[in-house]
């Protein structure tokens, strides 16, 4: 076992974007298998994800520092410091942050690894699946109600 710090992360466990959000991957620097445990730092006025909800992945979110909003089944709520929740996998509960006030919104992010997750993104109706090592990205518009995987169907 090791002991890591925050602040000394190599490269390889810090991702970011082209507006300055920033995630620190705490739990896969440190071996973590099971669960993930993130930093996440989200500048004022952006937003943490895209409007999201999964399939099988857990989620527990805390508020390090910082306001923001959080948008949990089309409802607004007020977080700062000190403010936690819960989501449970598969309850179609969409959500993300956003930094509404003026430093970085902080949120510790851990969660469940699944090799097996389907994000819906329903503000543009679409899922992103991840099954054996793969990811496919598609429409629900695209989606085929007419197939079945009955072996005997005469349809």
């Amino acid at each position: 076992m090791e002991i890591f710090n925050a602040e000394q992360l190599p490269e390889s466990f810090i991702w970011d974007d082209s507006i300055g959000l920033v995630t620190k991957s705490l739990g896969a620097a440190a071996g973590s298998q099971k669960i993930y445990v993130n930093i996440d730092y989200v500048q004022p006025k952006a937003y943490s994800t895209k409007y999201h909800s999964h399939s099988q992945q857990e989620e527990f979110f805390m508020i390090l520092s910082g306001v923001g909003t959080l948008r949990l089944n089309d409802k607004e709520f007020p977080v700062k410091h000190g403010d936690f929740i819960a989501k449970p996998a598969a309850q179609e509960i969409a959500h993300t942050f956003y930094n509404s006030g003026n430093e970085n919104l902080v949120i510790l992010d851990i969660g469940t690894n699944e090799k097996e997750d389907t994000c819906y993104y329903p503000d543009e109706d679409m899922y992103l699946q991840k099954s054996n090592d793969q990811r496919r990205i598609f429409r629900g518009k695209d989606l085929d109600s007419t197939w079945t995987s009955e072996p005997n169907d005469t349809k």
